[in-house]
């Protein structure tokens, strides 16, 4: 069975025994849940994959937060200002993964995040095109355009 599930299973038997029928209790239970599977998963030296990867998810969960938080100032800032200093452009990012769940999530991830849209992939899925608001330094975009590929692998593995 998926640790997954047996995570969940122990997140209800914690809601059973506590009697706390609510979203925080249910909440409490998963984290007891996985807690016992981490510890247990060290013991035995099995389990390990899944309790890695939820410290992963929430990494990457903060990550992407952040690059949303500076990207809506960025867009703000640029809204508020009488100024124009957006250099808008399309450029191409070449990419290191070939999966296809990976390249949409990435491709959403941007287009989600203000300030960038994600335009296209090549036809060999080799390059995702990108529009940008800011093109201050294509390759200082690129590098972050790069780590955030990296991370989303990551997550997939």
């Amino acid at each position: 069975m998926s640790l997954f599930i047996w995570n969940i299973l122990l997140a209800f038997v914690w809601v059973a025994l506590t009697g706390n029928f609510t979203g925080s209790g249910f909440l409490a239970g998963f984290i007891f849940g996985y807690l016992v599977l981490a510890l247990v998963g060290r013991t035995t030296g099995t389990m390990v994959g899944y309790t890695r990867k939820i410290p992963q998810v929430i990494g990457f969960t903060l990550f992407y937060i952040w690059e949303l938080i500076l990207s809506n100032l960025r867009v703000a800032y640029e809204v508020l200002t009488p100024t124009h200093y957006m250099r808008p452009g399309v450029i191409g990012v070449p990419l290191d993964t070939r999966s296809e769940a990976a390249i949409t999530i990435l491709a959403n991830l941007i287009s989600m995040t203000p300030g960038t849209l994600s335009i296209d992939v090549s036809n060999d899925h080799r390059v995702l095109y990108i529009h940008a608001m800011h093109i201050d330094d294509e390759d200082a975009l690129r590098a972050d355009l790069k780590d955030l590929e990296r991370r989303v692998v990551e997550l997939l593995s």
